[in-house]
């Protein structure tokens, strides 16, 4: 049912009950005493479903709102994947092509959609095949970023050389559900062997580490971008109602910006203290390197941004709740005994702005988790997501 008209009906329906019970009260022929105890609670009730459905429809119009700015950023991370300066495949385990982006399609000389369900291996110079697949089942094991030096056959065209730089992507039960490819064309007159850099190194020498305490605020700069070197960052935005919306969280080796979002207001806090490492835009245009190191960065911010997108279009709090404890477990979560320790103290307010709703519900929903054993609490309040399976 529209949930305008639910709420309409409630106020049509205690107007009526309000009505009746004042006629029947002011009428002199009935003794106060005969009226039914069953109409005045169904007066009182009616009531309380007038308030309820005016809560709901509040929570529903933030829920809304939320999702919009969501999705915008999720959109503005899309673009940037999609205008990236070097060429990105998504492929499935078996190393069949899903997603390109323009810059990749450029590199292989064909549309998008002609890429879209060949193998990957197809694009790389007869010869060097079987190599490539024997190194494709050692990525599958293993969670280390991989960089691999090929010959290109484009569908049409000249081959030449370039680097795949290869991460794997896996979900909450550690299987592998897809394969990020990033492709980078090797010019002649400079071929460095990108496999011998070390990625943090390269990032953080020769720069000024910047650092902030728990719980300060972090300057944007528009011209620049984040790398964290050390620690926790919260990314969020508020909404009309002054409420803030978590956005995400940029750990260790992650980045972050506000030229990376089209909001009009965001907000990065240190969440433990940390370190930053400010990397300016004009640098990384100018440095081809740098741009092989950040768009993989880029991207798995855009997959963190989808992941918030999508517990906020759970349509129970109960779902949203639980699916936000997997999602800090999965990022943030530390292997201790019986579970996962959450490595940073949220309280419940932040937990019900991540998940659309009142500190109140999420305080009740919290304890009932914590008696069924799904979570407890370390001597710091620090979230335990233990392993225990829920009763049924």
């Amino acid at each position: 049912m529209d949930i305008e008209l639910f709420i309409q009906r409630a106020e049509t329906l205690h107007k009526q009950l309000a009505d009746l019970y004042q006629t029947a009260s002011v009428l002199p022929w009935i003794p106060p005493d005969l009226l039914p105890q069953a109409f005045k609670e169904l007066y009182s009730t009616s009531k309380l479903v007038q308030l309820a459905a005016e809560e709901l429809y509040h929570q529903n119009e933030e829920l809304l709102q939320t999702r919009n700015l969501l999705e915008a950023e999720r959109q503005h991370y899309y673009d940037l994947f999609e205008c990236a300066p070097d060429g990105y495949f998504i492929t499935n385990p078996d190393g069949i092509i899903q997603e390109a982006n323009l810059r990749a399609a450029n590199l292989c000389n064909a549309p998008k959609h002609h890429l879209i369900g060949k193998s990957i291996i197809n694009l790389i110079s007869f010869a060097e095949r079987e190599s490539l697949r024997s190194e494709l089942n050692q990525i599958l094991q293993s969670d280390h970023v991989r960089d691999l030096v090929v010959r290109l056959q484009p569908l049409q065209g000249e081959s030449f050389n370039a680097v795949l730089t290869v991460a794997v992507v896996r979900n909450q039960q550690s299987k592998t559900t897809s394969l990020g490819w990033l492709l980078r064309q090797i010019h002649q007159s400079h071929q460095p062997d990108l496999g011998l850099v070390n990625h943090e190194k390269y990032l953080s020498q020769n720069r000024t580490i910047c650092k902030y305490a728990k719980g300060e605020n972090i300057p944007l700069n528009p011209s620049g971008i984040w790398y964290v070197h050390r620690g926790l960052a919260k990314l969020s935005t508020f909404c009309e109602t002054g409420e803030e919306v978590l956005m995400g969280l940029a750990k260790k080796d992650m980045v972050f910006s506000s030229s990376m979002t089209s909001l009009p207001i965001y907000q990065a806090t240190a969440l433990s203290d940390i370190e930053l490492i400010s990397i300016n835009f004009t640098e990384i245009a100018v440095t081809p390197i740098l741009s092989h190191i950040l768009l993989p960065k880029i991207n798995y911010r855009l997959q963190q941004t989808e992941s918030f997108l999508a517990i906020a279009g759970k349509r129970k709090v109960e779902e949203r709740l639980h699916h936000l404890l997997q999602l800090l477990k999965q990022e943030i979560g530390e292997s201790v005994a019986g579970g996962f320790r959450v490595s940073v103290r949220f309280t419940h307010e932040d937990i019900a702005s991540a998940c659309c709703t009142t500190r109140v519900t999420i305080t009740r929903l919290m304890g009932k988790l914590q008696q069924q054993g799904l979570i407890s609490f370390d001597s710091k309040k620090h979230i335990i997501i233990t392993d225990v399976k829920p009763s049924s």
